[in-house]
């Protein structure tokens, strides 16, 4: 074995050393960055001969292997493909020594005996999705000499040409990739949103304190985050916060006066889940209508037949008020009903609490569509409720359109901000607000600036469920997808 070594200042400069020193067929051992250059070792292609086959066992092995190469490519030796050799090291020797000894019989075989092996190397795995194509069944009831034609005529197609899987089977695929795709394009925007948020919070300080106080007030992270992001620039911290109650009182659509809805009078049907004090309200309004107009131009109708002792409430307080009270069941009594008061200035309809996710939501709202007369539907939200719930009531019981809403249980909130955001949200009418037991005194007609302003400054002993500055970057991340919401994008800011 004679091992050459060359040296230059280059790998083009050394490897034009190698060629004409040994001729292009060149086998390389190594090559390897030097302080003078680069250095390489190399030997000829006939001391090969020593290393590959050292017996003359081996070397008549290699002959019908490469005469069966000759034959198959149709070239003569003088024109066949020179392939470099690469050896490096003597682990590679024996791979290469192994992978030659496996592939001889392979090589040695005829082309007829290959086609089953490849058959057997393209048939799918016990574990593989099998792809059905559309002409399978065709192909199936062709006789075994038009399905070898179509075989020979597959063969000749390109590799490149994709099957044509049937609808099931890509439709599934195509889901499972748009599926996919948009959960990293929530992960991408949500990721971009916090580093956002945490440069800004930086440059901008004003802007995490107004952020903080929103969501300690019970907004949403994405009103905040709207608010906040669209803050007058220049502004000092004592007005800003003026600024921020001025934008959400302005977003507020509450009752003008009164007697917008006292004398026009119609029929009213207060409606809402469960615990909302639906039966208390409808006597607060009850007791208003008495005093403007007297207890003859009034009607109380129930449908409550669920809960024990509702109808008897509503009764006591129709007793009080001097007014009559009408229990219904279906929509036939309470198309009767309706009928029978007419004559009435005003009638109120208390309904039965239904929870927002319950099925007789639907059969409630039918009822009062059916009841032949133009039923106005006042919605009870409860402060005390989270905003994802109110969210849920509204999107439940606004099915057959909303005249507007009433908040109760405002002394029960510890934060208003929530109910406030979905008002402002779903931009529903704020006629009333509820803050107490006592009939009539604890109902108030709404006041947006009140509100708004109420909303920070209410006592909040809810310190531990405060974000503080270092969490703030996560909670605005997540509202990435949500400031699409048609409902902030409507929002004013003057």
């Amino acid at each position: 074995m004679n091992v050459k070594k060359f040296i230059a200042n280059s790998s083009r400069e050394a490897w034009r050393q190698v060629r004409e020193a040994l001729g292009p067929d060149a086998v390389i051992l190594s090559n390897r960055n030097i302080p003078d250059g680069v250095e390489i070792l190399a030997m000829a292609n006939e001391d090969m001969t020593t290393l590959v086959a050292p017996t003359g066992a081996r070397e008549a092995g290699a002959r019908p292997q490469a005469a069966s190469l000759q034959q198959q490519s149709g070239l003569p030796p003088a024109q066949q493909p020179k392939r470099p050799a690469l050896l490096s090291s003597p682990l590679a020797q024996q791979s290469g020594r192994a992978l030659r000894t496996e592939q001889a019989p392979l090589l040695d075989q005829p082309a007829q005996g290959r086609a089953p092996a490849r058959a057997a190397e393209a048939a799918p795995g016990p574990d593989a999705r099998v792809w059905r194509s559309r002409r399978a069944g065709s192909a199936a009831a062709q006789p075994p000499a038009a399905g070898a034609a179509d075989a020979a005529e597959q063969d000749q197609r390109p590799r490149s040409a994709l099957p044509e899987f049937d609808g099931k089977d890509y439709d599934e695929i195509l889901s499972e990739v748009m599926s996919e795709i948009r959960s990293m394009r929530g992960v991408l925007e949500t990721q971009l949103a916090e580093i956002s948020w945490g440069g800004a919070q930086k440059r901008e300080p004003l802007k995490g304190i107004v952020l903080k106080e929103m969501l300690a007030a019970g907004f949403s992270a994405s009103l905040s985050r709207l608010i906040t992001e669209n803050l007058p620039s220049n502004s000092k911290s004592q007005d800003i916060m003026f600024w921020v109650k001025s934008v959400l009182a302005r977003n507020l659509n509450t009752l003008a006066n009164e007697n917008e809805l006292l004398e026009n009078g119609g029929v009213f049907a207060l409606v809402g889940p469960t615990g909302v004090g639906k039966t208390t309200t409808t006597a607060k309004l009850a007791a208003r209508c008495v005093m403007r107009h007297g207890s003859g131009k009034l009607a109380l109708i129930t449908t409550d037949g669920y809960r024990i002792g509702g109808y008897e409430q509503l009764r006591i307080y129709g007793k009080i008020l001097g007014v009559m009270v009408h229990s219904v069941k279906d929509e036939t009594d309470l198309r009767i009903a309706l009928e029978e008061l007419k004559g009435k200035h005003t009638v109120l309809i208390d309904t039965a609490g239904v929870g927002q996710r319950d099925q007789m939501v639907a059969e409630q709202d039918a009822m009062l569509a059916g009841a032949g007369v133009d039923i106005k539907r006042l919605l009870c939200l409860n402060a005390t409720a989270t905003g994802g719930t109110l969210n849920e009531v509204v999107h439940a019981y606004s099915s057959s359109g909303l005249a507007g809403c009433i908040i109760t249980k405002l002394d029960e909130a510890a934060t208003i901000g929530n109910v406030l955001d979905v008002v402002i949200r779903h931009k529903l009418n704020l006629h009333y607000v509820a803050n107490g037991q006592r009939v009539p005194e604890d109902l108030h007609v709404a006041n947006k600036l009140y509100l708004a302003d109420r909303a920070f400054k209410q006592k909040r002993e809810t310190a531990p469920f405060e974000f503080q500055e270092g969490e703030l970057p996560g909670v605005i991340g997540p509202t990435a997808m949500s400031m699409n919401d048609k409902g902030l994008r409507e929002v004013s800011f003057g």
